[in-house]
């Protein structure tokens, strides 16, 4: 049996491949885990709802968890599809707390995903990535607005929002690494 040592970072649909490659570069330097590129899925049609004309998150992320390789630490899939839970009128993504899958939609991130984005753009999707991912290493919500970790409402909630976890959220994912592997967490990134 291989070890799970790998961040998947698996597109859905035409995401451009330079957001596949930002995210895969910035959540292996976060995280401190290699990182992989490959689609899971094709499409993500049965998960569409007609009634609100967009996708239900939750059913995307049990298929991920499905579809996972064996070598697979966690999965973040990308989408430019709009996301949405049932209790809320859209997500910018979604996570299993604590499980293998994470998504995050750039359609509501970006103005024009087919081009490249203006920095902006750039910057709030790896925070979204970087958040959903945390997710799956079982960190919640941070009452800390700079905390990467913090629940965005808005973009100018993401936006003003650090790329990093604050003090308590890496001490957190720490003992979420502690745990997995049964080894310190070591940051790469400072």
């Amino acid at each position: 049996m291989s070890s799970k040592n790998i961040i998947l970072i698996s597109p859905i649909g035409r995401i451009p491949s330079w957001i596949s490659t930002i995210i895969a570069d910035k959540i292996g330097r976060l995280f401190g885990f290699d990182t992989q590129i490959k689609s899971l899925l094709g499409d993500i049609e049965f998960a569409f709802d007609q009634d609100r004309n967009q996708y239900f998150s939750t059913r995307i992320l049990e298929e991920l968890e499905k579809k996972a390789p064996e070598d697979c630490l966690k999965i973040l899939a990308v989408t430019q599809e709009d996301l949405f839970i049932p209790i809320l009128t859209h997500v910018y993504g979604e996570a299993q707390l604590g499980g293998v899958s994470s998504i995050i939609s750039i359609s509501r991130l970006v103005d024009d995903p087919k081009t490249d984005p203006l920095e902006e753009g750039r910057i709030r999707i790896v925070k979204e990535a970087a958040h959903e991912l945390g997710h799956t290493f079982d960190l919640r919500h941070c009452d800390d607005s700079s905390c990467i970790m913090h629940y965005c409402r808005k973009l100018e909630d993401v936006d003003h929002k650090s790329d990093r976890f604050c003090r308590y959220c890496t001490i957190l994912f720490g003992d979420s690494i502690k745990n997995l592997f049964d080894r310190p967490f070591k940051r790469l990134e400072g």
